[in-house]
């Protein structure tokens, strides 16, 4: 472990369209990329959801013993925040942002306990689906038919150092649901036949991108005005068109243009 900790520790997150795109095995990779770079690392919550190549992926990291809790007869496990303190990692692998904890605890959300570990100077990576962020509940339950009660705050994803989207395209996560890689078999066939459904999915991962497009926009927002800086980048695609002179090249210049015209602001520009 190093010497020096920083004040404040930083949030990293992994966001997801969905469940099953590999949020989970994500957090552990990077959690064992962290510790061969020499940082003191543990799993302070996973869930596995019964995924036996997720409880699998955490091999050789160290795991923080969960807490129990028991409400009405039935015991619960939850993050043991005072557990993990006391072991005081440089970072800590937290999986499900937006849960929400057994009655009784201390804090009735997950996102509460990663702040008292951020708070304590410790780097925190978690995970969350687009559908958990409050400003999207509303979108995704009118896409789904689904209502999220579990959600996390936009401003906690909003103060984190980086959200990084795990991104898999809608045909492979039915793939892997199919194969009982996400839900066990008796669930496959319901789930795909109204949550994954193609269109729904393809719906959330667009959502999930735009969303995180428009935090990098205000991020580079508010790069500009803290430099001070006024003028703006040319960051556009460009589509070039070459042709010969032969009698192909007036189909592939209209080609051209209509793939220009469906990206707003993008120039075509032939070239010979």
């Amino acid at each position: 472990m190093s010497e020096s900790r920083r004040p404040h520790g930083r949030l990293h997150v992994l966001l997801g369209a969905a469940p099953g795109v590999g949020k989970t095995v994500a957090m552990l990779e990077e959690g064992r990329r962290l510790r061969d770079l020499g940082s003191d690392v543990v799993v302070a919550l996973l869930e596995t959801h019964g995924r036996s190549a997720t409880a699998a992926a955490v091999a050789d990291l160290e795991v923080v013993e969960r807490r129990s809790v028991t409400h009405r007869g039935v015991t619960l496990s939850e993050l043991d925040v005072e557990a993990v303190l006391e072991r005081r990692p440089e970072v800590a692998l937290v999986d499900e942002l937006a849960h929400t904890n057994a009655p009784g605890s201390e804090r009735e959300k997950r996102h509460e306990d990663v702040a008292l570990l951020l708070e304590a100077g410790i780097d925190v990576v978690t995970t969350v689906n687009i559908q958990h962020i409050t400003s999207l509940n509303g979108v995704v339950e009118q896409i789904t038919g689904v209502t999220q009660r579990e959600t996390v705050p936009d401003a906690v994803l909003r103060d984190a150092h980086q959200v990084e989207l795990v991104d898999v395209a809608p045909q492979t996560l039915q793939g892997r649901l199919s194969q009982g890689l996400v839900y066990p078999a008796e669930r496959v066939d319901a789930a795909l036949s109204n949550y994954f459904r193609l269109g729904n999915l393809t719906a959330l991962r667009e959502l999930a991108l735009l969303w995180l497009a428009d935090e990098v926009d205000s991020s580079l927002r508010s790069y500009r005005e803290a430099h001070s800086i006024s003028s703006t980048w040319q960051a556009r695609e460009r589509v070039v068109v070459a042709i010969t002179g032969g009698p192909e090249g007036e189909t592939l210049l209209r080609r051209g243009a209509r793939i220009a015209a469906r990206t707003a602001g993008v120039s075509c520009s032939p070239s010979t």
